[in-house]
């Protein structure tokens, strides 16, 4: 395994990082990267951005804003947070099933005597509430898994910073953020730095790999590579926001696999134009979803017999058809 000290604290960079290690290394080893953000809100692949913020908020405190390659839901990172990323070569096991990055994370912590589960989707909890959100992305047979774990988080900004989704607060019962979520710190027996805590996770989940440990280090042409692409897509109104043309159908459901939101321009019986939203937790590029509905006939037999034709699972997570097709049909 090979591991890497990301010191920027740079989003727009460290998502550019990730998906320039994810395409370029050489994946027939496992990498190992730990790094922190400025104070940003991370916008899941699928998710309509100004759906997930509070904007005013957001605005008046500097807080950047961007979009990750993987789905799932929003994150609030600040110098209190750390990120973890693991890149590995794909295989289908891995299809769904968090368990192999995430157990050496929890080990970690429990050999600080903190009792930490993977819970749900994607989450790791301490006493019930969230300390981690997980997601992954596949690209060709490279995978890449990455975290977040709230160390010593402000937590106001956190709640503040991120909208409310009322639709899942209703399904779920949740009375607030807040009340979810809590900072590693406040359950360790010892006060100890984000810097310590930083080294001992890095020792442990190396242990845990049992593999040759090799540092990687970027070479000046990597930086360069990182810093075009930067520039060219996660610091762009386009990748972030995006357009958002006016739609004559829209939907939106939310079931235990995520939230989906569908919006499509019909006309004459035929599907024009059509995104789609949510944060579940897929692991491929939804507009090649989106670019292949256009011209489909819009009745219930032939959107069931598209969705039959892709592989669900990768677009769509645990996501079931008749969910799916619920959303673009509205019953």
């Amino acid at each position: 395994m090979k591991f890497l000290i990301n010191l920027s604290v740079n989003p727009f960079f460290n998502l550019a990082l990730e998906e320039y290690l994810l395409k370029n290394v050489d994946i027939d080893e496992d990498y190992f990267i730990l790094w922190q953000n400025e104070p940003t809100i991370v916008i899941g692949k699928h998710q309509n951005a100004l759906n997930e913020i509070n904007m005013d908020f957001v605005k008046n405190n500097n807080i950047h804003v961007v979009r990750r390659n993987s789905g799932g839901g929003s994150v609030y990172h600040d110098l209190g947070n750390i990120n973890f990323t693991f890149l590995a070569k794909y295989e289908e096991k891995f299809l769904l099933d968090f368990k192999t990055f995430t157990i050496p994370v929890i080990d970690s912590l429990r050999k600080l005597k903190v009792n930490a589960q993977l819970s749900g989707r994607n989450d790791i909890l301490i006493g019930g509430k969230k300390i981690s959100g997980n997601s992954q992305y596949l690209y060709k047979d490279r995978l890449l898994h990455h975290g977040t774990l709230l160390f010593d988080s402000e937590l106001e900004n956190l709640v503040k910073a991120l909208s409310i989704d009322h639709d899942k607060i209703m399904g779920k019962g949740i009375q607030s953020i807040k009340s979810r979520v809590t900072n590693i710190k406040d359950h360790l027996e010892k006060n100890i730095s984000i810097e310590d805590f930083k080294n001992i996770l890095i020792t442990n989940i190396l242990q845990f790999n049992k593999s040759m440990i090799k540092e990687y280090e970027l070479q000046t042409k990597d930086i360069e590579a990182v810093e075009k692409l930067m520039k060219e897509k996660y610091m762009t109104w386009e990748w972030n926001y995006g357009k958002s043309p006016e739609f004559n159908y829209e939907n939106s459901k939310r079931f235990e696999g995520g939230k989906i939101q569908v919006f499509l321009n019909i006309i004459d019986g035929l599907i024009y134009e059509c995104r789609i939203y949510g944060d579940f937790l897929g692991l491929l590029d939804l507009s090649q979803i989106e670019k292949k509905m256009i011209g489909i006939r819009y009745e219930e037999e032939y959107i069931e017999d598209f969705l039959r034709s892709i592989d669900l699972k990768k677009y769509f997570g645990s996501l079931s058809i008749n969910e799916i097709k619920s959303c673009f049909i509205g019953f």
